[in-house]
């Protein structure tokens, strides 16, 4: 099973960081072929190029060759993973900018089927989301309407196919300890486990 690994945060050490080391030594421990990306330190560019937006029926070819093979790779993905913070009830930018520039027409949708719906084409069937975030989940659910969920389990996933949508949210971590991150790590472990085949 190929499995991709995408990491958006900026600083080493991070708490993200260990997640997503964490997810990749599981993930791998039980045989899966992981692909992992950490956006920041590869240099990602996130700005979408005019010449990009050129046509909905298919991707226009990038001359980004980290797009290039993004694309090239993701479409071979039996199941993704984004780890990211919630900055601003949003992914960071380096992340959405990935979005847009990756998953894009002829690789990862096709518009215009005889339903009038966008078509999903990954062959990934699963995608696990693991958020870290500072801010209490009562006030994250009723007064900002918890938009990381919209963006990922409505706007994002379901649109190019992926119909099982699994996030989790690791909070709060400015004044986490030591004991809970450990415990954290644990879930995000179990969470990459639960991916795989019979799970």
């Amino acid at each position: 099973m190929r499995i991709a690994v995408y990491l958006a945060h900026p600083r080493p050490g991070s708490f993200n960081h260990a997640l997503s080391e964490a997810v990749i030594d599981e993930l791998s421990r039980h045989g899966a072929e992981v692909v992992s990306h950490d956006l920041y330190a590869e240099g990602f560019d996130p700005a979408l190029t005019a010449a990009e937006t050129g046509t909905v029926e298919a991707a226009t070819p990038s001359a980004d060759d980290h797009v290039t093979r993004y694309r090239a790779e993701i479409a071979a993905m039996d199941a993704l993973v984004f780890i990211h913070p919630n900055w601003w009830g949003m992914p960071p930018a380096i992340l959405a900018g990935w979005v847009q520039r990756v998953l894009a027409p002829g690789v990862a949708y096709k518009l215009g089927t005889a339903e009038g719906e966008p078509a999903g084409l990954l062959r990934a069937g699963r995608a696990l989301v693991l958020n870290t975030s500072d801010t209490p989940a009562d006030r994250e659910r009723e007064e900002f309407g918890d938009p990381l969920q919209r963006v990922w389990a409505a706007c994002v996933l379901p649109y190019v196919g992926v119909a099982d949508v699994r996030r989790v949210v690791f909070r709060t971590v400015t004044d986490s300890t030591d004991a809970e991150r450990a415990d954290w790590l644990q879930q995000a472990r179990d969470q990459a486990t639960a991916l795989l085949p019979g799970t």
